[in-house]
């Protein structure tokens, strides 16, 4: 079985969130399996001389212009992947856009991807395309619509990016008219890339079996609930994991102190430490970290409202989020009244793998999460996640039950019970023995990706068979 595994981001090439993690870790946890080869853009920011020019080379036609498409390659970790230049889809300087919103003509790069993903999988005689988010969703079109042999598999990483362009992109992407109406791309007199991935793949997956629960639903359906429900047969939800080697306080090197579940003394310098670089002080008071983007999803409006009455508490909060500037801006007064309060902009691998190790509670108030990745990492450090019970975190962390991962959780999405929920964290810290035991189970949770990988591997035989 050979698999083809196209994603816009992978991590160690191109990161913008859990996407380009679950791109590294999950073929790596699939080629027990299969053969997995993976591929996705070649970025403007990306240093050439990392990667090797392939012999591979071709043109796609989107729209009656030939567009030429270079590959580049490396093999790490015994996956091959594949890199698609094109001078269109490879000349900006960041992924998706800038601080000046979404690039205008995404819709024609990640056309030109999906089809020489579509290309490429026929050079390499692939069974399968696992595509991955609207920036691939158009890879299960061209494939039907081209009446190949390959089968499709698509999953949705987050419903609210559904790739919604104006109806003018029909013609530049050299789609014909017929499939503008309801029942294929057109969405409100637009075209949805989304649309196209839900309605012409073989299976549909998202990343944890609540999410696909509560994508059906209209209050977390983001205007397609009706389409998902009527693909439900074939729609299945299967939880994340994350990389263990990657994500592990024992070795990680971005850490001062390296520490297991039996040497937490270790974990507690590096919080002495982070505080220190931060500015923050008294290493006796808990810890709550929050590693985020900036954007409405994440519960900041929730967060905001409920900031001061955070901060009278006897704690110190980090919060790393990089995103909207509008979140920024109503952060920052709260920054510059409270000293126990950091807000620190940008994103930096190495430094979000030290807050993790240095916290003793991570926040995720998330209004909806399709999986959530930060409660499985925070947890493998030794972080305890508080998490509103939604999406994937419902399915990973439990208050009441002992199971992996203990934490505290609040159901509703209001001030009230995210401080209640604040106020039994700060409890349970009181209780040493008791918090260090959630801490010490915690750390010995299995959240690789090897449950997943088996799932996803009986999903593709079933499509194949």
């Amino acid at each position: 079985m050979r698999v083809l595994f196209c994603a816009s981001e992978i991590f160690g090439h191109a990161k913008s969130g859990g996407l380009a993690d679950v791109g590294y870790s999950l073929p790596q946890a699939l080629i027990e399996h299969a053969q997995m080869i993976s591929v996705m853009p070649f970025y403007a920011f990306m240093d050439k001389t990392l990667y090797q020019k392939s012999d591979i080379k071709f043109s796609v036609n989107l729209g009656g212009i030939e567009y030429k498409i270079s590959i580049y390659e490396s093999t790490a970790d015994n996956i091959k992947t594949y890199f698609i230049y094109s001078s269109i889809l490879s000349y900006t300087e960041h992924m998706y856009g800038d601080k000046s919103g979404e690039y205008a003509n995404n819709d024609i790069r990640f056309g030109i991807f999906c089809a020489a993903i579509v290309e490429l999988a026929l050079i390499l005689k692939v069974d399968i395309i696992h595509a991955n988010d609207w920036h691939t969703a158009l890879v299960p079109l061209f494939v039907k619509r081209a009446n190949l042999a390959i089968k499709t598999i698509f999953t949705i990483h987050n419903l609210a990016y559904q790739g919604v362009f104006e109806k003018n992109s029909l013609g530049r992407l050299g789609i014909e008219e017929c499939y503008f109406h309801m029942d294929t791309l057109e969405f409100y007199g637009k075209i949805n890339f989304l649309k196209a991935g839900i309605i012409f793949s073989d299976a549909i997956t998202t990343v944890s079996p609540t999410y696909a629960k509560e994508i059906v639903t209209e209050e977390f359906g983001c205007g397609l609930e009706g389409l998902l429900y009527a693909h439900r047969d074939k729609l299945f939800g299967i939880l994340n994991g994350i990389d263990n080697t990657i994500f592990n306080p024992e070795t990680d090197s971005a850490l001062w102190h390296n520490y297991t579940a039996q040497t937490l003394q270790k974990k507690y310098e590096n919080k002495k430490l982070l505080l220190r670089e931060v500015g923050l002080k008294d290493d006796k008071k808990p810890l709550f970290i929050m590693i985020s983007r900036l954007v409405h999803q994440k519960g900041f409006d929730l967060l905001i409202e409920s900031l001061s009455a955070f901060l009278k508490e006897d704690v110190n909060f980090l919060l790393l989020a990089n995103g909207s500037d509008i979140y920024e801006k109503a952060l920052e007064p709260f920054a510059a009244e409270y000293k126990n309060f950091k807000l620190l902009s940008g994103y930096d691998e190495a430094f979000s793998h030290r807050i993790y190790a240095a916290g003793d509670f991570l926040l995720m108030p998330s209004l909806f999460e399709p999986c959530g990745l930060n409660q499985m990492i925070a947890a493998r450090y030794g972080t305890i996640p508080l998490v509103h019970s939604v999406g994937g975190l419902s399915d990973s962390v439990h208050e009441k039950k002992k199971t992996c991962i203990r934490g505290v959780v609040f159901s509703k999405p209001t001030k009230k019970a995210l401080l209640l929920a604040i106020k039994r964290a700060l409890k349970l810290r009181e209780e040493k023995k008791k918090f260090n035991e959630i801490i010490s189970f915690n750390m010995n949770c299995d959240f690789s990706f090897k449950k997943s990988a088996l799932a996803y591997y009986e999903l593709y035989k079933k499509v194949l068979s």
